[in-house]
């Protein structure tokens, strides 16, 4: 989460929080504050912490798993570049070239993919592009080479199939729905509860309502750690391997196409 969409969520927070605080003023000055504080109000607010603790246990396990997945992405792309490339050394006149710019392609797909400008199907069409890539270069080198190169590819369709189904699922959708009804309820008791002296009423009000609107925000945004296409996400893992290998990618293709205009052109 960058600092400018910490900040931001910091005042998404705050301008929910602010209109607690204007409805607890208004219900106090008309005097329609009806309940009282009793055990079972903190119990309440116990239950609502317990489950914001057991859904955001949950997402945090996907966060994890995800924060690898770009950088697994990034390794099978270049180990694929890196085979393929070796291929030329050991057999110069393997015409390696549309392999490796279909790579740098493939690279800058999926980047593009993460922001949802590809559709997945598509993806995976251009990922199955290689197969015939692979089969063209059997003339020019072993078989156990070409099955590390399906082996890699088999890794990328694994992971790009685990990215798009941890950010198309919603963990426990039921208990989000719970917890935004028991804070709504929350919400609402603090606003009608009688606390005197009135100060500590908006300080205890004020706090809670943070804290419970911020964890429930918060584990939202968790759990969709791609949400790059979304306007308020901000606790997206980071891009910055694709975004690496993209431009050694492309250099490496950008050699290959330039040799090949080259010997087009002699």
């Amino acid at each position: 989460m960058t600092i400018n969409n910490q900040y931001r969520l910091l005042l998404r927070v705050s301008a929910i929080v602010a209109v607690v605080i204007s409805a607890k003023l208004i219900v106090h000055f008309l005097g329609w504050e009806v309940l009282s504080i009793n055990p079972l109000f903190s119990g309440i607010v116990a239950a609502n912490v317990f489950l914001m603790g057991f859904l955001l246990s949950g997402v945090l396990s996907d966060y994890k798993e995800s924060e690898r997945l770009p950088g697994e992405l990034s390794a099978c792309l270049e180990n694929l570049a890196q085979e393929v490339s070796g291929i030329r050394m050991a057999k110069p006149e393997a015409d390696v070239g549309p392999t490796l710019i279909l790579l740098s392609q493939l690279n800058r797909d999926i980047l593009g993919w993460f922001y949802k400008k590809h559709r997945t199907t598509e993806l995976l069409e251009h990922l199955n592009e290689l197969t015939p890539q692979f089969a063209a270069m059997e003339k020019w080198t072993q078989a156990t080479l070409l099955a590390r190169l399906k082996q890699e590819q088999s890794n990328l369709r694994r992971s790009l199939v685990r990215i798009h189904t941890i950010r198309e699922t919603s963990f426990v959708s039921a208990g989000y729905l719970l917890a935004d009804i028991i804070t709504l309820l929350l919400c609402v008791g603090l606003i009608l509860v009688r606390i005197e002296p009135f100060y500590e009423s908006l300080f205890f009000v004020s706090v809670i309502s943070y804290l419970m609107v911020f964890l429930l925000m918060l584990i939202r945004d968790l759990d969709n750690p791609f949400g790059y296409y979304e306007r308020y996400s901000g606790a997206d893992v980071s891009l910055k391997p694709l975004e690496d290998s993209a431009r050694r990618l492309a250099r490496i293709a950008g050699v290959e196409a330039s040799a090949r205009k080259e010997g087009a052109g002699q």
